[in-house]
């Protein structure tokens, strides 16, 4: 299995990939706001793990396997932002909470987080009685404050 910062890179290549066609350093290292440099080692790694064919000064291209785990770890982000938003989150808050969690989290458990996105996305009344026990909640401490 990859590293959380190779997951981290395959996730942006394959979504550069996605969006423009091709992920060129320079479009990864501006993605990840890294060195250029660094994102020339961590491809060389990559090509060496078989998840990508990089040559230099000619671009790099996702393997079967790099495609399979780059989709997986997208869908896996685009999954934990739509949870995020279900139960509440601040949208602003969002993005770097998916950051912060998505490498932390075991694929059981990320299955489990889809069931439940799926439970509530069948039927938006859940959706509106979940934010309603949130918002109930969050007046009864607001009221309990001193």
């Amino acid at each position: 299995m990859p590293t959380p910062s190779m997951e981290d890179y395959l996730e942006n290549i394959y979504q550069l990939i996605d969006q423009k066609g091709y992920a060129r350093v320079s479009d990864i290292a501006e993605a990840l706001a890294v060195h250029p440099s660094s994102v020339t080692k961590m491809v060389q790694k990559l090509d060496q793990s078989k998840y990508l064919i990089y040559e230099k000064y000619r671009g790099l291209v996702l393997t079967p396997k790099g495609k399979k785990i780059g989709k997986r770890l997208v869908d896996r982000h685009r999954l934990l932002e739509e949870f995020l938003r279900i139960i509440g989150v601040e949208e602003s808050l969002i993005y770097n909470d998916v950051e912060g969690i998505e490498h932390h989290l075991s694929w059981d458990s990320i299955t489990s987080i889809e069931v439940l996105v799926e439970y509530f996305q069948k039927d938006p009344e859940r959706i509106k009685e979940l934010q309603e026990m949130k918002e109930a909640n969050e007046k009864e401490i607001e009221d309990k404050k001193p």
